[in-house]
């Protein structure tokens, strides 16, 4: 994100506008209305993602510096607190002294990288020897502290292959959660604030919210656990590793899912998100074997396999609704 040498009152207001987005996103109390007007904002312009994007890199860095204890807020308060770690984090980095006291402290990592796959799967080796392989349109950002090795998923899907080191944990964070290890493999899958963790070798801890630790669920390995906004702590399942990981050959497994369980994995793979119009549709059921690469086509011919029709909203959205007197 470049800083102008005069004011450019269209630049600045497109960037008060990603600091808002970006502060909202990460609120608890930001809801599925918000949610839809953020998505339409972001999509109107690509100048929006870019400057998105940029906001969201500082906010991650921010994050990693430490904030004085303070009295709980209101929200409004709450939410206007972020903006000064914004600030700290420029100014931190921008600092040698401030710097090697952050590192020393370990609040401040010795490197920062981050990394995207578009239209491909893409995969790369962390600095630690680490490798992950990102799904279509997802992004993930490594930072190396002193006494840890942090990952934050912002979004999509990726499969872990962790370097051991007991000394040097190995933390994702996912959501409103985290996923600590010091050397295993495992897949995490995100939409929104959904989490699903799939564990293939080894051992993890799955924290469902970072601020209560307590509220934890170890997963061994053939075992699933999946949070949000709403479960705590995490809700544990068997896991079958062929559907969790049939992204890595190109391939969206839906084995026998209702339309609403099915709904966030296909609309992981699309620009625009489709909507279910009521609940007789989100009973509804699919299942098959479908290439990552073509689910526009998916979402196209669905009323070829259930009775279902589709539709445009006021907002220019797909909707899919079941057809009269047709009962689940």
């Amino acid at each position: 994100m470049s800083i102008p040498n005069s004011p450019d009152p269209s630049k600045s207001r497109l960037s008060d506008e990603a600091a808002h987005w970006c502060m909202r996103v990460h609120e608890s109390d930001f809801g599925d209305q918000e949610r839809e007007r953020f998505d339409h904002w972001l999509a109107s312009d690509p100048a929006h993602k870019r400057e998105f994007d940029a906001m969201m890199e500082i906010w991650t860095l921010s994050e990693f510096l430490p904030t004085a204890p303070l009295p709980v807020p209101e929200p409004d308060t709450r939410r206007r607190s972020r903006r000064p770690l914004l600030a700290a984090a420029l100014l931190a980095l921008g600092l040698p002294l401030i710097g090697f006291i952050g590192w020393e402290q370990s609040w401040i990592p010795s490197s920062y990288q981050r990394y995207q796959s578009d239209a491909s799967i893409h995969t790369v080796t962390l600095p630690d020897g680490s490798r992950v392989q990102l799904n279509l349109a997802s992004s993930l950002s490594f930072a190396n502290f002193k006494d840890r090795r942090s990952v934050t998923l912002n979004q999509g899907e990726a499969y872990f292959e962790v370097t051991h080191d007991a000394n040097h944990p190995f933390i994702v964070n996912a959501g409103q959660g985290q996923i600590r290890v010091t050397g295993t493999h495992f897949n995490v899958w995100t939409y929104r604030d959904q989490v699903v963790v799939t564990l293939t070798e080894g051992s993890v801890k799955v924290i469902n919210d970072r601020n209560r630790p307590d509220q934890a669920a170890d997963l061994s390995p053939g075992m699933q656990a999946s949070y949000d906004l709403r479960n705590n702590p995490p809700q544990i399942s068997v896991a079958s590793a062929a559907t969790a990981l049939a992204w890595r050959d190109g391939k969206l497994i839906l084995d026998d899912l209702t339309l609403s369980d099915a709904l966030p994995r296909i609309n992981a793979y699309l620009n625009s998100p489709i909507r279910i119009a009521d609940r007789n549709t989100a009973q509804l059921r699919i299942g098959g074997i479908y290439n990552t690469s073509e689910i526009a086509g998916l979402v196209q011919n669905l009323p070829k396999v259930l009775p279902v029709s589709l539709n445009r909203n006021d907002e220019g959205e797909t909707v899919i609704r079941s057809n009269p007197r047709y009962a689940p």
